[in-house]
């Protein structure tokens, strides 16, 4: 198997799963103190991966809160298509590298011109390419953030050296609102155990890791 970096999953949910939910306007399920305590987390990775859907629903920056904690991150999406805006903060704000992972280079490329490197990862997707190919660029700590269909992506692939779950004391209640792990038929034991449960205010930090990590 080609090396691979390390792959920390970060998700904040509610008590019934959900990740956000289905109206036009983000769901914060964070607190300040746990905004900054992700924020703390992303200055120790070397990249932050997300989907094409939270680009275009949540519009992130992708950048360190604290300029003081260090250097941006590489910044990394995931998309299909290639469809892209080049005009989302994704790719307008900070100087970090901007890496689109794509089964469509030549849409991607046509959208976005040079406003980020453009790498085939296959049709559909392979994500043992894009971890393979982010380990070739230096690439040793990876935070994926969301969303639903990347979070399934890495959970299924059993990628996830640790997990770190907040829950909030919130039921959205709506069965059309993304989930973590999305809609699953099938059950899946991750190879992880619990290292950490720590309260935050009205929150609840999981931290669970593989056998072998601290």
């Amino acid at each position: 198997m080609a090396r691979r970096p390390f792959v920390l999953l970060s998700v904040a949910i509610s008590l019934d799963g959900a990740i956000d939910d289905a109206s036009p306007t983000r769901l914060i399920l964070s607190d300040d103190a746990d905004l900054d305590r992700v924020d703390a987390e992303r200055a120790g990775v070397d990249a932050i991966l997300v989907g094409a859907g939270t680009l275009r629903r949540d519009d992130p920056r992708l950048v360190l809160r604290d300029r003081s904690r260090g250097r941006d991150p590489v910044k990394v999406v995931l998309s299909g298509s290639g469809e892209l805006d080049p005009d989302a903060r994704f790719f307008t704000t900070g100087d970090a590298a901007r890496l689109v992972y794509t089964s469509r280079p030549d849409v991607a490329m046509e959208r976005l011109g040079g406003a980020a490197t453009i790498v085939d990862a296959g049709d559909p997707l392979d994500l043992g390419v894009v971890l393979a190919d982010l380990h070739g660029r230096g690439v040793e700590r990876l935070m994926v953030e969301g969303g639903a269909q990347v979070h399934r992506l890495v959970l299924t692939a059993d990628v996830v050296d640790e997990l770190q779950v907040v829950v909030a004391p919130l039921v959205v209640g709506d069965p059309t609102a993304p989930r973590f792990g999305g809609l699953r038929t099938e059950v899946q034991r991750l190879d992880l155990r619990l290292a950490e449960a720590r309260p935050m205010g009205d929150l609840v930090l999981l931290r669970y890791v593989r056998d072998g990590q601290r």
